[in-house]
């Protein structure tokens, strides 16, 4: 969430920001108009309050001097304090309004992000080379479905579309990348690793800002305050919310492997065909909490941490820095990690680590201290994709496919899956 001072002191600052994010300047009318009428109910209140101390100072004088009180004057107290009580409410009603609105805004994106839509994106750096092919390398869908172990139609008798079964040694590379990722960013990379729930409530949703403004794209338990967590960006930086973190000693750093679901509305026509856009899928989590002043300097550590799972998968990819129009709704800054998939030839994300500076932490209400018994302030997030499993999996499947539809394992899974070299005999 905006600062509100800086919404209501800097406007030109904020219509800005919306232009560069591609929204309408109609939210900061609205947000406008709110708050002046705010400020005249105030100035009512004030003035109101001011008229009825002056007549209450003025039968106080009068009982005092021994004199009558007129009625008149008690009863235009009596209608003063009367209107006060009823202005109250609406102030309280304008305020709430007004916060809901605040909550709608986007943040700002950091000076170093391209300004435009998604063609504004800036490549920064690649990794890695291509694997070339003496064949017609086929996708990940038909070397699994070719290989007996990964299943779309039992998941569709099970559940429904987007989702899938799978088998044998599939589903045991898929539990050997989380451990392996886990391992990595524990034990390489110095975060603590943490088992959370799978289902959060409202509050915890909108504290990194997935509620209001993205509920269609979430799955509600019927019974009560309950939701199957989009990604465990929401856990684990809801570990933080209403507290003050010690960051003496520098960043707070947690990782999580969890399943997560989305309802993938916005999708509808795209990715119909394998595992890249899933109603149910793994991901190993990356999440800091950090000062403001090293909150940057963090995010190229910690997208760097995640680009270390592909370098030692041996993957090729690149990292994108998006541009404004391209950006996450809470995201001050955010680079994609896109993997190179040979089946369609083309990069696809893998992973997305971003700074949210102090917007997520206003929302959740994460504080830290600067020194002993010093003030107070608001702690800057982050977080990423360590990465997300299935899209591993898939582009395990397709850069290491060979011609007779068998895959070979990258070695650094192969202790994990007790020596196995090569994936399924074809069918």
């Amino acid at each position: 969430m905006l600062d509100l001072k800086l919404v209501r002191d800097n406007p030109r600052a904020v219509l800005g920001m919306l232009e560069a994010r591609g929204q309408s300047p109609e939210l900061l009318d609205g947000f406008g108009e709110l708050d002046a009428r705010r400020r005249s109910l105030l100035k009512e209140i004030e003035d109101l309050k001011a008229a009825r101390n002056a007549a209450s100072d003025e039968v106080a004088r009068l009982k005092k001097g021994g004199g009558p009180v007129p009625e008149g004057m008690i009863a235009e107290n009596r209608e003063l304090s009367q209107k006060i009580k009823l202005l109250d409410p609406e102030v309280a009603r304008v305020e709430e309004q007004e916060r809901a609105l605040l909550a709608s805004f986007p943040n700002i994106p950091d000076g170093s992000v391209p300004v435009g839509d998604e063609t504004a994106n800036k490549e920064t750096r690649t990794w890695g080379v291509a694997p070339k092919f003496k064949f017609a390398p086929k996708n990940h869908w038909e070397l699994g479905e070719g290989l007996g172990l990964m299943d779309f139609g039992r998941a569709a008798k099970i559940a429904g579309s987007r989702l899938v079964v799978l088998h044998d040694q599939l589903a045991r590379l898929n539990r050997a990348l989380i451990g392996f990722m886990l391992d990595l960013h524990t034990l390489r990379h110095g975060y603590r690793e943490v088992w959370p729930p799978a289902l959060v409530n409202s509050q915890s949703l909108f504290g990194t800002g997935q509620l209001p403004k993205f509920a269609e794209d979430l799955f509600k338990m019927e019974n009560g305050d309950l939701w199957l967590a989009p990604t465990a960006e929401v856990q684990l930086t809801n570990l933080f919310r209403n507290e003050t973190v010690d960051l003496e000693d520098g960043p707070v750093a947690v990782t999580a492997y969890t399943p997560c679901f989305r309802a993938e509305a916005g999708a509808a026509g795209r990715d119909t065909r394998g595992m890249i856009r899933m109603h149910q899928f793994d991901k190993v989590e990356l999440v800091k909490v950090t000062r403001p002043e090293d909150s940057f300097d963090q995010l190229e550590k910690l997208t760097r941490d995640a680009e270390e799972v592909l370098q030692q998968l041996g993957l090729a990819y690149r990292v994108v820095l998006l541009a404004t129009g391209d950006m996450g709704f809470s995201s001050a800054k955010t680079y994609d990690l896109e993997v190179w998939l040979p089946g369609p030839g083309t990069y696809r994300e893998i992973s997305s680590c971003s700074c949210f500076t102090d917007f997520q932490a206003r929302r959740a209400n994460i504080k830290f201290r600067r020194g002993r018994g010093g003030r107070t302030e608001f702690a800057h997030t982050l977080n990423g994709s360590g990465l997300a499993v299935g899209r591993t999996l898939v582009a395990v499947l397709e850069n290491y496919q060979q011609e007779d539809g068998t895959v070979l394992v990258p070695e650094v899974l192969r202790p994990r899956l007790g020596g196995l070299e090569v994936l399924g005999t074809p069918k």
